[in-house]
C-alpha cells in the first residue's frame, strides 16, 4: 500500500515503489491477519509470519531476544528498561550467527522473493553484506554484494561463501558509494535490486525487534533507542507500533523514537535539529566518514525527507536525534561489556552511550519505559566460539574509477553485457 496516494497492489516481491505518478514514498505492508498472534510453534522470528511479507520460512532463523537486565538497569537506576539484543550470546539464547539485526532483513527478503529469482544486488557498509552472505549462501540464492573496502573486516563468517554470492569491494569508498554503483548494476536485465530501505520485506524483518519486545512484556515501551545510519530499522519499528497499537492497544501512544548518530557525521541530527524536512547529501564529507566511530551509520544520502520516512517517524512519534562522540562510545561499550559480559558492535554502543547521556542529563525519568536496541554484539565471542572464514572479493574496484570501467569488470565477472542476462547458476 502506498501511503500517499492509497494504491494498493499484491506483492510480486521485487517492487519498491509505487505505480502512480507522484514523489517519493515508502510502500508498506497490509496483512490479512489484523490480531497480533505469534506462532507458538515456531522458534525465530518467523513466529511473526502472519505480519511477515513472505511466501517462505526457513529453519534456524534466529530472532531478538529481550532481555531485563538486572546489573544495568541497577547501574542507570531504571527498573523498566529492556534490552532487544541483537547477535550472537548463547547464554542468553541470542543465535543471530553474523553478530547483528541485518540477518532479521536478510531472511526476510529472501523469504519475500518470487521463486526464481533473479541475481539480488544488494549495497552495504558490512553489516547487511554479512548476513545476506551468509543466508544467500546457505540457500544457494543468487546475489551480488557491493561494499566499501572497511566494511570486508565485517565479512568473517563461519562458512566460506557460495559460488553463486559475488562480492565486490569498491576501495576509498563508503556506504553512499557502494549504493551508486548497485543500482547501476542492478539495471541490467537478470539483475534486481535489494533496494534497503525502500523494500518492505527490509523493513518488515527489522520490525520483529518491536514485535519480541511486545512479546515479552505485553505493551509497547515509551521510549525506543537505536543508532541509525540509514535509520530503517527505526522506520520498520515505528511501523511495528502502529500495527501492534491497531491490533491491541488502540489507547497506546506511539514509543518515542530517541535516534544516534555519530558526532562527526550526522546528516539525520542535522537536518532535524534544523526543523526542516530537507537532508542535503553530505557529499564533501568523506573525511568525516572516516572519522566516525561507527561508519555502519554513515549513510550521506538517509531517506529523511520521503514520505513515511525519517522525518515522518519522528513527528508521529515524537521522538528526538542525538550525537555521540567516539570517547562516549567507547566508555559506554566498555561499561556494558564489563556488566553484561558480552562485546558491543560500534553503532550499537553508540546507541548504548546515548541512552547514558540521556538518563544523566535529567532528559529521561529513570521510571521510564525504555526499549534498548542493541543493533549488533558478540561478533568477539562469535570468533571464539567458532572458526571463521574472512570473505574474499572476486573482484576490486576504486571508486575513483569511471562508473563505466567499473561495471564493465563487474560485467565480465557475471559474464554478462548490459544488454544480455547473468549467467550465475554455481558458476
Amino acid at each position: 500500500m502506498c501511503p500517499l496516494c492509497g494504491l494498493r497492489q499484491a506483492d510480486d516481491g521485487l517492487m519498491l515503489s509505487c505505480a502512480s505518478d507522484h514523489a517519493p514514498a515508502l510502500l508498506q505492508t497490509e496483512y490479512e491477519e489484523s490480531d497480533f498472534k505469534p506462532l507458538s510453534d515456531v522458534e525465530g522470528f518467523f513466529r511473526y509470519r502472519p505480519w511477515l511479507p513472505v511466501t517462505r520460512s526457513f529453519a534456524g532463523a534466529g530472532r531478538t531476544v529481550v532481555l531485563r537486565s538486572e546489573r544495568l538497569s541497577r547501574f542507570l537506576g531504571m527498573p523498566n528498561l529492556r534490552i532487544a539484543f541483537n547477535g550472537y550470546w548463547p547464554e542468553k539464547d541470542g543465535c543471530l550467527e553474523t553478530g547483528t539485526f541485518k540477518e532479521l532483513e536478510a531472511y526476510t527478503v529472501l523469504g519475500r522473493l518470487p521463486e526464481e529469482p533473479t541475481v539480488l544486488v544488494v549495497a552495504s557498509a558490512g553489516n547487511t553484506a554479512a548476513a545476506f552472505a551468509t543466508v544467500c549462501s546457505r540457500y544457494a540464492v543468487p546475489c551480488l554484494l557491493v561494499i566499501p573496502g572497511t566494511g570486508l573486516s565485517r565479512l568473517r563468517l563461519r562458512e566460506p561463501l557460495h559460488p553463486c554470492v559475488r562480492l565486490v569491494v569498491v576501495e576509498d569508498a563508503d556506504y553512499t558509494d557502494a549504493i551508486a554503483l548497485s543500482e547501476e548494476v542492478a539495471k541490467w536485465p537478470g539483475f534486481s535490486l535489494e533496494g534497503g530501505v525502500r523494500n518492505v520485506a527490509r523493513r518488515d524483518g527489522l520490525s520483529t525487534v518491536m514485535y519480541a519486545a511486545v512479546e515479552e512484556s505485553g505493551e509497547l515501551p515509551e521510549y525506543y533507542f537505536q543508532a541509525v545510519g540509514s535509520a530503517a530499522g527505526a522506520i520498520a519499528v515505528h511501523e511495528a507500533a502502529k500495527r501492534v497499537r491497531r491490533a491491541a492497544a488502540p489507547e497506546a501512544a506511539l514509543p518515542r523514537l530517541v535516534l544516534s548518530q555519530n558526532a562527526v557525521f550526522a546528516p539525520i541530527q542535522r537536518a532535524w535539529r534544523g526543523g526542516t524536512r530537507d537532508c542535503p547529501p553530505m557529499d564533501d564529507d568523506r573525511n568525516s566518514v572516516r572519522g566516525a566511530y561507527a561508519d555502519e551509520l554513515t549513510n550521506r544520502c538517509p531517506p529523511y525527507a520521503v514520505h513515511s520516512g525519517v522525518f515522518d517517524v519522528l513527528t508521529e512519534s515524537g521522538g528526538d536525534v542525538v550525537t555521540v562522540d567516539a570517547g562516549s562510545a567507547v566508555a559506554a561499550r566498555d561499561v556494558f561489556r564489563d556488566l553484561e559480559s558480552i562485546d558491543l558492535e560500534p553503532a550499537a554502543a553508540v546507541a548504548v552511550a546515548s541512552l547514558f547521556s540521556a538518563v544523566r542529563d535529567g532528559a529521561l525519568a529513570r521510571d521510564s519505559s525504555v526499549l534498548l536496541n542493541v543493533t549488533g554484539g558478540g561478533r568477539a565471542r562469535l570468533a571464539q566460539d567458532h572458526p571463521l572464514v574472512q570473505a574474499e572479493p572476486q573482484l576490486r574496484v576504486r571508486v575513483d574509477e569511471s562508473c563505466d570501467e567499473a561495471l564493465a569488470a563487474i560485467a565480465e565477472l557475471f559474464q554478462v553485457s548490459e544488454a544480455g542476462s547473468a549467467r550465475h547458476g554455481g558458476g
